[in-house]
């Protein structure tokens, strides 16, 4: 049985460390990469039983694997503004309506809001629908919207650009937020409502019934060693059944990975395109503090043909405390870029400098983002099951903004599913429950109207004058027709196919840190408070260990050591002095899954580590 809260959870963990006995390791595997006639014997970097079957495996004989199974009426994965909506509208339901409802809620942080970052200007046409009463209740929102800039910059000057009614980035009436707080509000709103919240629980299985359709998740295994090999204290997950499971992982869920192959819920989209956003959170000095104001920006560092842009939000947290980030697209075509790197040069800009300096930086993240829109939403139903949020990419680029429609994609879910699961005979084909009215409400709601709108601003940057191209596009285009242009754009396709061979590129030369403004790599994965167990499989998984010295280093140099944001891939010198290898240093992992999207060999599978993993934002 799950623990009832996360101190029990807390106990538990101190119980297994206390009877933590050190494994005993088998030997390390190696194989052979043979290239140029020379020969180069390599430690084998992937453990994971997703890769390695434990069936297979002499060490996991005799092992008790049977799992403990439970059943809820809807189970929901993922702790986010989505899947929180989604269980609180339930909840509101079922009291309305007096009818019993099981509703719980696995998520993989040790703490609901640890794993949660985002710029944050929230739009609260959502929360003004799901709690008309929010400000009575509490809710962090702190910050009302007083000032909003945006700016072209050059490599020492900004060109203000007036901020007119009714385009996508004008924040009237929004409200500057830290969304981790902001999400840890919504879920002491759901336990109020009954709502079970397992926190530090990953969801690392899809379980399906004999028909096909989705039968609930199974929680990941605990006690394995790095080598893959049981410890003395392997404990096996638990399953979680459901009639419904919904599926609110965030931007790129592993489990909604597997449902798109599943169900093939991507046929009639195109492939989903990202950006990778990188924030930190400054005290500045308070003569420079002017809470509610917004500034955003595009251009310098990056070139025309890269999009991006940056954000510096002034908070009013009763502290003169800034949230400042830089968000990549993740299209760009040069492997020597590093977002990390472009985001510490851009501070050096005498307008974010001016802000910044005499400043202390308290706190750094960072997390892919999804930017398709309209044109890249998959099917979001399928038997037993849902998608919700991020997770398929409800994401308004040009606004910047997917907190509004994540949490009102959780809700709509909740009311198709609703007279569903409380009927007495729900008429479904398969066990698992299949409600398409979900995706029938989306279409008919305010969601897929503010996505249409948009469809065309992103990919519009895809020509040959980029940015600049874009910006005229969008002023004549959607500022004066809203949208209503008779044609659809495409995007340029995976992310992963668009970078260029290292030979036809030109290396990017990044200025040292300072240490005042900018940063190196691993003093800022410190401050994200990430942890990760250390003896256990790398939940980083290579399909192939060969693939990134004999493809990604031989034809891009590496990029992963550069789209990374914390450090985790590095090659490094085999011990033998021939040759280099990937050094996967998985530890460091804020769960962004950049690497997981950008891979040009699409190799690299990210999964979940052990549950409470990860890192542990305060706020971002």
């Amino acid at each position: 049985m799950f623990p009832a809260s996360r101190y029990s959870i807390q106990a538990q963990r101190c119980i297994r460390a206390l009877k933590t006995v050190q494994a005993e390791h088998a030997p390390p595997q190696h194989y052979t990469w043979r290239r140029n006639c020379s020969s180069a014997v390599m430690p084998r970097i992937t453990s994971h039983y997703t890769i390695f079957p434990r069936d297979k495996d002499p060490r996991w004989e005799g092992v008790e694997m049977e799992r403990f199974a439970d059943e809820a009426d809807v189970v929901i994965v993922g702790g986010g503004p989505a899947g929180l909506s989604a269980a609180i509208r339930l909840k509101q339901l079922a009291k309305e309506q007096e009818k019993e409802l099981r509703v719980c809620l696995v998520e993989k942080a040790s703490q609901i809001g640890a794993h949660t970052l985002s710029g944050a200007c929230l739009e609260p046409s959502a929360l003004n629908e799901l709690f008309p009463d929010w400000k009575e209740r509490g809710a962090p929102l702190n910050t009302p919207v007083t000032e909003d800039l945006f700016s072209i910059l050059t490599e020492k000057y900004r060109i203000p650009v007036p901020m007119l009614p009714g385009l996508p980035m004008n924040n009237h009436g929004n409200y500057i937020v830290r969304l981790g707080h902001f999400v840890h509000w919504l879920g002491e709103q759901a336990e109020e409502l009954g709502v079970e919240i397992y926190p530090g629980y990953a969801a690392a299985e899809v379980l399906f019934h004999e028909d096909g359709s989705v039968k609930g998740i199974a929680t990941n295994d605990v006690g394995i060693a790095k080598d893959g090999s049981p410890k003395d204290v392997f404990e096996r997950g638990m399953e979680l059944h459901a009639k419904v499971t919904l599926f609110g992982e965030g931007c790129h869920g592993h489990l909604a990975k597997q449902l798109y192959r599943q169900f093939n819920l991507r046929e009639n989209c195109e492939p989903q395109t990202y950006a990778i956003g990188l924030k930190e959170l400054w005290v500045i000095d308070e003569k420079k503090w002017r809470p509610g104001r917004v500034e955003h920006s595009v251009g310098w560092p990056l070139n025309r043909n890269t999009y991006g842009g940056s954000f510096l939000y002034h908070l009013n947290e009763g502290e003169p405390l800034v949230a400042l980030g830089f968000v990549v697209g993740l299209d760009y075509t040069n492997p020597y870029l590093s977002p990390f790197r472009e985001f510490q040069r851009w501070k050096h800009h005498p307008f974010v400098a001016k802000t910044l300096e005499g400043g202390d930086r308290i706190a750094y993240g960072a997390r892919a983002l999804n930017e398709g829109g309209y044109q890249c939403l998959p099917k979001v139903t399928f038997p037993g099951g849902m998608l919700i949020g991020c997770s398929p990419g409800f994401m308004n680029v040009p606004k910047i903004k997917g907190t509004h429609t994540a949490m009102k994609s959780g809700m709509l879910a909740a009311e198709a599913i609703f007279p569903k699961v409380t009927a007495e005979d729900p008429a479904s084909e398969t066990a698992g429950l299949h409600i398409p009215e979900y995706e029938d409400n989306l279409k008919k709601s305010w969601i897929w109207k503010e996505l249409y709108a948009v469809r065309n601003i992103r990919p519009s940057f895809h020509n040959y004058f980029g940015l600049y191209g874009g910006m005229v596009y969008t002023g004549v285009f959607y500022w004066i027709l809203r949208g209503k242009e008779p044609w659809t754009l495409k995007h340029a396709g995976l992310d992963s196919a668009q970078l260029k061979p290292a030979k036809e590129c030109t290396p990017i030369e990044y200025p040292k840190p300072d240490g005042k403004l900018s940063f190196d790599l691993l003093s800022s994965v410190a401050l994200s408070g990430t942890n990760h167990e250390g003896d256990q499989p790398p939940h980083l998984t290579l399909k192939d260990d060969s693939i990134p010295v004999a493809n990604n280093l031989a034809i891009y140099d590496g990029p992963e050591q550069r789209f990374c944001p914390a450090g985790v891939y590095e090659y490094v010198p085999l011990e033998t002095g021939e040759g280099m290898r990937l050094q996967i240093n998985a530890q460091n992992c804020v769960h962004c899954k950049t690497c997981d999207i950008k891979d040009p060999s699409q190799n690299i599978n990210w999964v979940v580590p052990e549950g409470s993993g990860g890192p542990a934002y305060n706020g971002l």
